[in-house]
C-alpha cells in the first residue's frame, strides 16, 4: 500500500514554475513509494494543471473537487 502524503497548495501561485514543482516533487515521492494529493488547490492552478496535461498525476483530495 502506497503512503499518501497531503500537500496544501493554498498559497501556491498558479505559474507553470509551480506546476513544474509539483509534477517533480510527485515523481521524487513515487520514487520513495510515497503519493502526494494536493489540498486547497485555487481554480487557477487546477486550470493550469490541466492545461499542461498533469491533472492524472497531480491528484486533489478527494471530495476536494471544484464544482
Amino acid at each position: 500500500m502506497t503512503e499518501v502524503l497531503l500537500c496544501d497548495v493554498c498559497m501556491l501561485e498558479a505559474r507553470a514554475t509551480s506546476v513544474d514543482a509539483l509534477a517533480r516533487l510527485q515523481l521524487a515521492a513515487v520514487r520513495l513509494g510515497l503519493f502526494i494529493v494536493l489540498r486547497n488547490a485555487s481554480p487557477e492552478l487546477l486550470e493550469l494543471i490541466a492545461f499542461m496535461g498533469l491533472a492524472d498525476v497531480l491528484v486533489l483530495e478527494p471530495g476536494r473537487q471544484p464544482e
